[in-house]
C-alpha cells in the first residue's frame, strides 16, 4: 500500500511546483508594477512641481520682451536678451514668484534671481514688498523729471527705514545704481528698473550693506532681474540631501551628519564672528534698523575665506516698514502678529491690534542658530564661558529696557571670546 502512494506522490509535485511558480510570477509581477506606478509617480510630482517653480524662460522672455519695447533698461540688459551672455543654470527656486538660478555672466559665475507675480497686488501684511509697481513698471510715468523722480526715492525710502539722518545719502546711493551706463543721467526706462527692484528688501539691502563684506556684490541688473555675485558654499551648515533621504534619517543623525560635514572649529568661530558683525550692521545701523526675520542656515552662506555671506535677504526687513505694517495688523491672539520665521510681537487684545516691537532681537535669534553649531568640538577651555554666554543671548527679551545695554555687552563677550581663541590661527 505505502510503495502505490509513492508514484502519486511523485504525479502531485510537478502541479505543485507549477503553482508555487505562478504565485511567485503573480508576486513579482505585482510588485513590478506597484515599482514602475510610485516610480511614475514620483517622477511626476517632482516633474509638476519644477514646471510650476522653474519658470526662467518666462521671466527671460518677459524681461527682454519690455527691454526691446524700451520700458525698461540696466547693467544687464544687453547681455542678457541681446548678446545672450547670462546663462541661466541650475534652478534654485522655492516659490513660484521668486525665480532663483546658478549661473553665470560671460566668465563670471552668479546667482540671477527675477520676479514673477500671478496676481500682482499689495499685500504688506504677508510680503512688506509691494509688487505692483515693480510686475507693471508704470513709475515713474513719462514727463517725469529727475528732481521729482529724486523726491519719489527719498519719500520711499523714509517710509522703508524711517526719517533718517542720512537718508539724502541711501538715495544718492540708489541714484548711483540706477544710473546703469554711467552717463550721469537716469533715463525713463533706468528708472523704471530702480523703482521695481527698490521695492525688494534684498535690493534695499544690498544697497545699504555694499561697503561691507556680509552681502554679495550686485553685479546687474534688468528690470526687477538681478544678478548676485555667487557664494560659494550654501547653506551656513549642514549637507543638502534628497527628500526621499530626508524622510527617513532621524533628527539625531541628521544633526550628527551635519556637524561632520561643518569646517573645523576656529573656521566656524570665524563663521559666528562674521554673522555677529552683520548683526552690529543691521542694528541701528547707517540707514536706520533692520529686523531678521528668517535666521535659519539656509539664508547664509561663506567664501573660502569662511567670510559670512547673506544669500537669502527676502526677510531681513526695515524696521520702519515692518511697525507700520504691524501697527495695522488685527490679531485675536500673539501667534497671528508673525512675520516670516522670527519675528514676532504680541497682541494687545484691548485694540486687538498687533503691537510693534519684536519680543526677541536679532541677536538673540542668531545665537539660537549658531549654539549647536559653534559649541560642537568647542576648544574645552571656553566651551563653559560659551555655553554661558550663548545661552544668555538666546534669553534677550526685545521689550526690555535695559536690553540695547545687554545686547551690547553679549555681542561683545562673544566676538572678544571667539576672536581671543583664533586671532593667533592661519584661520583668523
Amino acid at each position: 500500500m505505502a510503495r502505490g502512494l509513492i508514484p502519486w506522490i511523485w504525479l502531485k509535485r510537478p502541479v505543485y511546483i507549477q503553482a508555487r511558480f505562478s504565485y511567485l510570477h503573480m508576486k513579482y509581477l505585482f510588485f513590478s508594477w506597484l515599482a514602475v506606478f510610485v516610480g511614475s509617480w514620483v517622477v511626476y510630482v517632482e516633474y509638476s512641481s519644477y514646471t510650476e517653480l522653474c519658470r526662467g524662460h518666462e521671466c527671460k522672455n518677459s524681461i527682454c520682451d519690455k527691454f526691446q519695447k524700451g520700458v525698461i533698461d540696466g547693467s544687464a540688459c544687453n547681455s542678457l536678451c541681446e548678446k545672450d551672455t547670462i546663462y541661466l543654470g541650475k534652478c534654485l527656486s522655492a516659490k513660484p514668484s521668486n525665480q532663483v538660478y546658478s549661473g553665470s555672466w560671460g566668465d563670471m559665475e552668479g546667482i540671477i534671481k527675477c520676479q514673477m507675480e500671478e496676481n500682482p497686488h499689495y499685500d504688506l501684511g504677508i510680503e512688506l514688498e509691494p509688487r505692483k509697481e515693480s510686475a507693471s513698471f508704470n513709475r515713474p510715468t513719462k514727463g517725469t523729471s529727475m528732481e521729482k523722480f529724486k523726491e519719489m526715492v527719498f519719500s520711499h525710502l523714509k517710509t522703508k527705514v524711517g526719517d533718517q539722518a542720512s537718508l539724502a545719502d541711501l538715495v544718492t546711493l540708489v541714484l548711483g545704481v540706477a544710473d546703469s551706463n554711467k552717463d550721469g543721467q537716469i533715463s525713463l526706462s533706468e528708472a523704471h528698473s530702480a523703482w521695481a527692484l527698490l521695492q525688494l528688501n534684498e535690493f534695499l539691502l544690498s544697497i545699504v550693506l555694499q561697503d561691507r563684506e556680509h552681502t554679495p556684490r550686485l553685479l546687474g541688473f534688468c528690470g526687477d532681474l538681478y544678478v548676485m555675485e555667487k557664494v560659494p558654499y550654501v547653506p551656513l551648515y549642514g549637507v543638502s540631501l534628497p527628500w526621499m533621504v530626508e524622510l527617513w534619517i532621524p533628527a539625531s543623525l541628521r544633526r550628527s551628519i551635519d556637524q561632520w560635514a561643518a569646517p573645523s572649529w576656529p573656521r566656524k568661530a570665524k563663521i559666528g564672528i562674521g554673522l555677529f558683525e552683520l548683526v552690529e550692521d543691521v542694528f541701528h545701523g547707517t540707514f536706520g534698523s533692520f529686523l531678521m526675520c528668517d535666521v535659519s542656515a539656509a539664508g547664509f552662506g561663506y567664501t573660502e575665506r569662511h567670510d559670512i555671506k547673506v544669500v537669502d535677504a527676502r526677510r531681513i526687513v526695515p524696521e520702519a516698514a515692518f511697525q507700520e505694517v504691524m501697527r495695522e495688523r488685527r490679531c485675536e491672539e500673539d501667534s497671528d502678529c508673525m512675520y516670516g520665521q522670527d519675528c514676532l510681537t504680541s497682541c494687545d487684545l484691548t485694540k486687538h491690534r498687533c503691537t510693534t516691537e519684536v519680543t526677541q532681537p536679532n541677536l538673540a535669534k542668531v545665537c539660537s542658530t549658531l549654539k549647536d553649531y559653534l559649541l560642537y568640538g568647542a576648544p574645552s577651555d571656553i566651551k563653559d564661558e560659551l555655553e554661558k554666554q550663548l545661552y544668555a543671548c538666546i534669553a534677550l527679551k526685545g521689550a526690555s529696557e535695559q536690553m540695547e545695554m545687554e545686547h551690547s555687552l553679549i555681542l561683545n563677550n562673544l566676538k572678544t571670546l571667539l576672536w581671543k581663541k583664533i586671532s593667533h590661527t592661519k584661520d583668523s
